[in-house]
């Protein structure tokens, strides 16, 4: 039992059935009142997913629709994070949104991961009852494994050990670069979200047609070419690549059978700077004889270099359409390109959060295509 503070101020006694009285008075889930917050760079994609859960909750329905608290970190002159919370956040289900990259204010990688980090030590701190952290970009998850001969540390599992420390006691990701990631996490649960679903609406105009192909631009994606070939009922290549030096790729070979193809399907987990994709399509286009090709990509990560090479792409080397998604905030550059469209992962983020807040499984969630075009 437990007092409680009332509108006057005044303390009243909390009694078992009153409790359990308001609970059903609520409609409560039993993880406790939703709560969706974000960092300065998740905000974006946050007030998305508020806004979304709103009108699928319905009208009359705003006592069991989300709190929102926004832009809850910032900075101190001398450049140290700080986060405070402007409400009770007591026995609430928080889902803590952050972009860990955001080319569109500057902020670097490592400063929005330790406003994350401290934001979710802060809602341990004051109270909440679960706190899952919502990045539909997972930074470092590159540095899965340390480069052939070279003395680098699993970063990683690093990032994951600190997240559980701080406090986080879920992860939902979009599209991570590697399996590896859910052991790193241990105990934790980790949802990472696949894009197949997502590709495979995109691209359902080119369902069974002889003369397309899906292709992968390195080994690493080619299970999930051949899944997302297996689901347009058309052909699947990958490509042979190698990095000569970082962030520089060389394609030695495209396997599959091009007789009687025209249009590839390019899908990628991550645009850098472009080089994988310029090599595939260029091989593509001046060795395969593939006279269209479509590209579908996780993660923009918005650099001037991807931005040089895709334009180059599309004048001179067949690229018709490009589709990206707001894993990270786009920059004006790119969402100015008329041959580049801007998916939003609102819909998605939104129904993993439902099915979370009310404990159910988010396995099979991919069945039916449920992301929607942005705006």
């Amino acid at each position: 039992m437990a007092f409680r503070q009332t509108e006057t101020g005044a303390l009243e006694f909390i009694t078992p059935l009153r409790y359990a009285d308001e609970r059903a008075d609520r409609i409560e889930s039993s993880r406790g009142r939703l709560l969706v917050a974000s960092c300065r760079s998740g905000s974006a994609v946050a007030r998305k997913v508020v806004d979304r859960y709103e009108r699928l909750l319905g009208e009359g329905q705003s006592e069991q629709g989300p709190v929102y608290m926004e832009d809850i970190d910032f900075q101190f002159s001398d450049g140290e994070t700080c986060v405070r919370l402007n409400r009770d956040v007591n026995g609430h289900d928080v889902f803590l949104f952050q972009a860990l990259y955001d080319p569109v204010s500057g902020r670097s990688v490592d400063e929005n991961y330790l406003a994350l980090l401290i934001a979710a030590r802060a809602f341990c701190e004051w109270g909440a009852s679960q706190v899952t952290g919502v990045l539909p970009y997972l930074a470092y998850a590159r540095q899965d494994k340390p480069t052939e001969f070279k003395r680098e540390p699993t970063t990683a599992e690093l990032m994951a050990d600190l997240s559980i420390e701080a406090g986080l006691d879920r992860l939902v990701v979009w599209d991570a670069h590697t399996g590896r990631i859910h052991g790193f996490y241990g105990g934790v649960p980790v949802d990472g979200l696949s894009a197949l679903t997502m590709f495979a609406e995109t691209f359902a105009g080119y369902k069974s047609r002889d003369d397309v192909i899906a292709v992968a631009p390195d080994a690493g994606a080619s299970k999930s070419i051949m899944h997302f070939a297996r689901a347009l009922d058309i052909s699947s290549a990958i490509a042979s690549k190698y990095r000569p030096r970082p962030e520089e790729a060389e394609v030695s070979e495209i396997m599959g059978d091009f007789e009687g193809k025209r249009t590839a399907i390019v899908l990628d987990d991550m645009i850098n700077t472009g080089g994988t994709v310029e090599a595939t399509i260029r091989k593509l286009v001046e060795e395969k004889g593939i006279e269209e090709v479509h590209l579908g990509v996780s993660h923009n990560l918005c650099t001037k270099r991807a931005l040089e090479r895709l334009s180059s792409l599309h004048e001179a080397h067949h690229l018709r359409d490009v589709t990206v998604t707001d894993s990270v905030p786009q920059t004006e550059a790119f969402r100015s390109l008329p041959f580049l469209t801007v998916r939003s992962l609102a819909d998605a983020l939104c129904l993993v959060i439902n099915r979370i807040h009310y404990n159910r499984s988010v396995d099979g969630m991919f069945a039916k295509p449920f992301v929607g075009r942005e705006g």
